[in-house]
């Protein structure tokens, strides 16, 4: 099923937003959001609790009820429907599509790469040409984790409905685990990400690491990641952005938070590319990987 569905993921890409569960997952984020309280601390982090239990359980909930139905269907049905599903739950080639179009914009329109970056940051995005390509490789590091390997772990250990779930904490932490407004309301959903999100991003810091033996630069990226990873107060951020900054020979940085690598090369387009290389085959093996353990597990489960 995982390999149909990465294939799925690079012949289609995402599906059409009316059909997609993030889309709908979003909308119900939003209509809880939309009905917070206001004003109190404790009743608003009470609601951001009771935020992150209905969204896991719904998910969790249509989860089963999927593979009830699977279960019931003929496997040349079931198999690709089952794929066409946890496809919606990870994008490989939607992330790398999206640091391309950055990459591509920077030649010719500096304001076309700022609004591009919408898809891959939410930063501030008044950035200056070397800024955006630092953004863009370090979401592609980041979003790595998010968007392929976590999902696709989290699958292979508990099905859809474990891939489901996934997608609706990182769904509640992109819409409201950031401070601000959301400081309080958001505090359960961005703590429930970076407890999911803490092996996934070990796991793909070390991948990153084994991709850079391949152009001679896994040293530095070690490197990097071992003395730099805890720049970041995020648990997780730096463990991706760290040695792709080493891989790549470059320097990543957000102002006024953190800078990784060193600067042996200039920040230009072409860095995108390579490190959407690096995205590409980590993704790669993320799928082929989630699909042996998958294998595994099934295979002494139901041996």
């Amino acid at each position: 099923m995982v390999l149909l569905a990465g294939a799925l993921d690079v012949v289609f890409g995402e599906p059409p937003a009316a059909l997609h569960p993030v889309v709908w997952m979003g909308r119900l984020i939003g209509a809880l959001e939309a009905r917070r309280p206001q004003g109190r601390p404790s009743v608003e982090m009470a609601y951001g609790v009771l935020i992150v239990v209905v969204m896991t359980g719904a998910c969790a909930g249509v989860g089963l009820m999927l593979v009830m139905v699977l279960d019931r269907l003929p496997w040349w049905l079931a198999l690709p429907l089952g794929a066409a599903v946890l496809k919606t739950t990870f994008s490989l080639r939607g992330l790398v599509a999206a640091a391309n179009d950055v990459r591509r914009a920077l030649a010719t329109d500096l304001g076309q790469a700022r609004a591009g970056l919408a898809a891959l940051v939410s930063r501030d995005r008044e950035l200056d040409p070397p800024h955006i390509v630092s953004a863009a490789v370090e979401s592609l590091a980041e979003n790595l984790v998010d968007s392929v390997v976590s999902p696709l772990l989290y699958f292979a250990l508990f099905g859809l409905p474990g891939a489901l779930v996934y997608r609706s904490i990182n769904t509640m932490d992109a819409m409201i685990g950031y401070r601000g407004e959301y400081e309080y309301v958001g505090k359960t959903a961005a703590r429930t990400d970076d407890v999911a999100n803490w092996v996934p991003a070990r796991l793909t810091g070390f991948l990153l690491v084994a991709l850079a033996a391949l152009q001679g630069t896994a040293g530095a990226a070690w490197a990097t990641l071992r003395s730099q990873r805890h720049l970041s107060t995020s648990p997780n951020k730096l463990w991706t952005i760290a040695p792709m900054a080493g891989a790549l020979r470059v320097r990543l940085s957000r102002p006024g938070s953190y800078a990784v690598g060193r600067a042996e090369r200039p920040l230009t387009p072409r860095v995108i590319g390579e490190a959407a290389a690096l995205v590409w085959a980590g993704g790669g093996i993320a799928i082929t990987a989630a699909a042996g353990f998958a294998a595994l597990l099934a295979w002494g489960v139901w041996r």
